[in-house]
């Protein structure tokens, strides 16, 4: 039996799912619930994602000690998401873009506003591993039937999907494939720490069973579907893990075999052979016949946006202003060089179109200071690093940060180990 202490003489708060109104303890452990529901929804809904945070952002609100949260925002790795808040919606102040595009494209810097409160709860509560396992369990799924859908798309929860040679709609069961291989490429990169460290203690059967899980979303990746984004960021992530954690001579050793096992995967993956092609095909598709292509339009888009910031290097031209621009550059233009777009994709200069170069130096900060947040070993310090040069490696191609998906996994990546992070430091710094 379970001793339960009695409400005091008179009161008449009641023991139920209201009692996050009175129970402190109560509430964050129901928050901590609503976060692990809220990871494994995000591989699958943005709608039930949407519903969730925002359920969660309120029921904190419940639980907020202002004291505590004060000085948790004191911190820069607080302080920086929200002056990068702050900066797109005064931004709108000096566009020239309709009310409407200014509103829109402030949403998804909005975003970042949750990190600080992610960092705030995860800090004070010690149920965070829990999300993390939510997040890998439901990715887990996904990749079940991501291959079910290889086999057979018709089964596939989308709307549509085609039947070409490339075909990155093949085994996509929700979202695309850029989100899936995202989430795919962390966890599979993330799981490489535990796997060593269990070996290491010699807990065999543990490192074996991350090893195993970490390799099979780097197969369904290598053999189902990858977007060209993960096949050249997920190389530097794992050289990353090879640095910090490798000897030199077992990180040589390492890279030898990696090296084998991509020849020997290239050679029986056409899928992957496809993938790789498809970046000098977009290249010629583009350049030589000016028709729209993932990488080749990708470079007109970048030689634009650099006039752009040109022509208002230090502020830049107001929150919402790409799309407008964009459009007054493709007149009297043909193909792919009239294509009018509201996202360059490249983080960098989606942030220096807008905000110029203040916003430029605000970005790098927080992805600065956020690298250094996850300096040490531990579990959490390696998630949150992971997450973080995910983001900022991923931004070279597109604008991550913005996207709905990616945007996600790094304000939650960020604030969960962020909060786990110093909830450590603090226990060690205590326990001194």
């Amino acid at each position: 039996m379970i001793a339960v202490p009695a409400n005091q003489a008179g009161s008449s708060r009641p023991s139920s799912i209201w009692s996050i109104w009175f129970d402190q303890a109560r509430g964050v452990h129901n928050l901590d619930l609503a976060a692990v529901l809220l990871a494994v929804v995000f591989p699958w809904s943005t709608t039930a994602t949407v519903i969730v945070a925002t359920c969660w952002v309120f029921g904190l609100i419940l639980t907020l000690e202002v004291g505590a949260f004060l000085r948790v925002l004191k911190r820069p790795a607080c302080i920086l998401p929200i002056a990068v808040a702050a900066l797109a919606l005064i931004g709108m102040a000096w566009s020239d873009a309709a009310w409407s595009e200014r509103l829109y494209a402030a949403g998804p810097a909005a975003r970042l506003l949750v990190l600080p409160l992610l960092i705030y709860h995860f800090e004070r509560t010690p149920r965070g591993m829990w999300v993390c396992i939510g997040f890998l369990v439901s990715c887990l799924l996904l990749m079940a039937i991501s291959w079910v859908v290889a086999f057979d798309p018709a089964l596939s929860l989308k709307p549509y999907f085609s039947r070409g040679p490339y075909d990155p709609a093949n085994g996509i069961a929700v979202k695309n494939y850029i989100d899936q291989s995202q989430e795919f490429m962390l966890c599979a990169v993330v799981l490489a720490y535990p796997a060593l460290a269990y070996q290491r203690s010699n807990r065999i059967r543990i490192a074996v069973l991350c090893a195993a899980i970490s390799l099979s979303f780097l197969v369904n990746m290598m053999f189902v579907v990858i977007s060209r984004t993960t096949l050249v960021t997920m190389p530097a992530m794992l050289a990353v893990f090879a640095l910090m954690h490798l000897r030199l001579r077992t990180a040589i050793a390492a890279f030898c075999a990696v090296v084998l096992l991509a020849a020997l995967v290239w050679s029986v993956s056409p899928h992957l052979q496809a993938t790789v092609m498809k970046f000098f095909n977009d290249y010629r598709y583009t350049t030589v016949q000016n028709n729209e292509s993932g990488m080749g339009s990708r470079l007109i888009y970048w030689g634009k946006s650099l006039g752009f910031i040109e022509a208002a290097p230090v502020i830049g031209h107001g929150t919402g202003s790409t799309r407008g621009l964009f459009e007054k550059a493709a007149v009297g233009e043909r193909g792919a060089h009239a294509l009018v777009v509201s996202n360059p994709h490249n983080q960098t200069l989606a942030v220096a179109i807008q905000w110029g170069v203040v916003g430029v130096v605000l970005l790098y900060a927080m992805w600065l200071v956020h690298l250094l947040l996850f300096r040490g070993n531990g579990l959490p310090a390696w998630i949150g690093l992971m997450v973080v040069v995910q983001n900022i490696l991923t931004s070279l191609f597109n604008s991550h940060l913005f996207d709905f998906q990616e945007a996600w996994i790094y304000v939650l990546g960020v604030g969960i180990a962020g909060g786990m992070v110093l909830r450590e430091r603090r226990g060690k710094a205590g326990s001194a």
